[in-house]
């Protein structure tokens, strides 16, 4: 016997509205808890098929195949650590250069400033004085936040390998749970979701993987070109924060500046700085994004923007971090539910090339007439497009 109630359309959409709320406001109260989880799944999912090899071609025990994948997943950071930290220490032995060079760049700036607008440099000092002034009485508080910021990263990078290990030794218990959620006939259902899922987050995490790859390369080739010092570290800081959406490449773009300066104050050689990171995001854009990132999670553009201003005011950076990931898992749970197929439709980017309302009449148009022609990669019409059968129930 189907017990199943239908409500109608309002209500639907006020349950969805509610619940896509609630579970914002959840992930909002409780972000300091759930970042870092969030952050260990998608390492974990990333790490998934090393740990996959491990207990099953070498028939390592589980608890032991665990370790080892995180043993080298922290490895690799604890090496990338070693290597940006013995670069940097090369340019703080160049302070001294970098200071020099940054004074006489910042008197090019007030000479330039006294010729084309009429402004005294003894008044900008004074306005950058002024400023300096009202900065140091935010000093303390501004020191403050920095403190417990700096701890907060401190503690999620000592807590995310944890998560992450446990998820992998646990992940067949998790399994188990999803099993006894739902009942057997969604079983089938429930497997595909969970594989699309999977999939989606390695396909997304090895994107970045490689688009930080590429960003690194060219960034560094475009520096050595130009004869920037520490091209290497440089292109591998650049990389690195272009994985943060829109601000991670302006801190980069500030940072190659300043690095810069350690030989010369030459502007010629910073208008070079802001070019070659101009070219790479250009290429970074409308190459490396569509064909590596857009491929694998299908969310457009007005979602992502969406996505990851939420995911900014929620949780800072990491939330800006986690936005395309959850949107993506989002949309394949969403596609899979029938009511809420509609919202997973809105968040891709299966652009139709037109669309013909359909009207129950005497004059209507033909099935072939009134069929939404979509494009050729996913030639499927939802159900949704129906307009005239929603209005009708309304």
């Amino acid at each position: 016997m189907n017990n199943t109630i239908k409500y109608p359309f309002y209500i639907r959409l006020s349950f969805t509205l509610i619940s896509l709320i609630s579970i914002t406001y959840i992930l909002y109260i409780g972000q300091a808890v759930l970042i870092p989880i969030l952050m260990a799944f998608l390492c974990a999912v990333l790490l998934l098929p090393i740990n996959t090899f491990l207990q099953h071609r070498l028939r390592f025990p589980n608890g032991l195949a665990a370790t080892i994948t995180i043993l080298i997943f922290v490895f690799a950071f604890l090496g990338i650590l070693a290597f940006l930290s013995y670069e940097i220490t090369g340019i703080a032995s160049d302070f001294d250069s970098i200071k020099k060079n940054i004074n006489l760049f910042i008197t090019d700036i007030h000479r330039f400033i006294k010729s084309n607008f009429n402004v005294s440099i003894w008044e900008q000092r004074k306005y950058i004085e002024d400023v300096a002034q009202d900065s140091v009485k935010k000093g303390k508080e501004t020191i403050g936040t920095t403190l417990i910021s700096v701890s907060n990263i401190i503690l999620d990078i000592t807590l995310i390998p944890i998560y992450t290990f446990l998820i992998l030794l646990y992940r067949t218990h998790f399994m188990v749970f999803f099993t006894k959620l739902f009942r057997k006939e969604y079983h089938p259902k429930l497997q595909e979701t969970l594989s699309q899922v999977k999939i989606a987050v390695q396909s997304y995490v090895s994107g970045l993987i490689i688009e930080m790859i590429t960003v690194s390369v060219l960034t560094g080739l475009g520096l050595y070109i130009i004869g920037v010092e520490y091209f290497l570290l440089l292109g591998l800081i650049t990389g690195i924060l272009n994985l943060i959406p829109y601000i991670g490449i302006l801190i980069a773009g500030i940072l190659t500046i300043l690095a810069s300066l350690t030989g010369t104050p030459d502007v010629s050689l910073i208008l070079g700085v802001v070019a070659v990171n101009v070219v790479v995001q250009i290429i970074d854009n409308n190459i490396l994004v569509p064909l590596i990132i857009n491929t694998k999670v299908q969310i457009n553009a007005f979602v992502s923007i969406i996505g990851i201003i939420i995911g900014g005011g929620i949780a800072g950076i990491a939330g800006m971090f986690l936005a395309i990931p959850i949107l993506a898992i989002v949309k394949i749970i969403f596609d899979k539910i029938d009511s809420l197929e509609a919202w997973g439709y809105l968040m891709g980017d299966n652009l139709p090339k037109k669309f013909i309302w359909r009207h129950n009449s005497k004059n209507r148009a033909t099935p072939k007439e009134a069929a939404t022609e979509t494009s050729e990669d996913n030639p499927l019409t939802p159900n949704s497009f129906d307009a005239s059968t929603e209005s009708d129930k309304m």
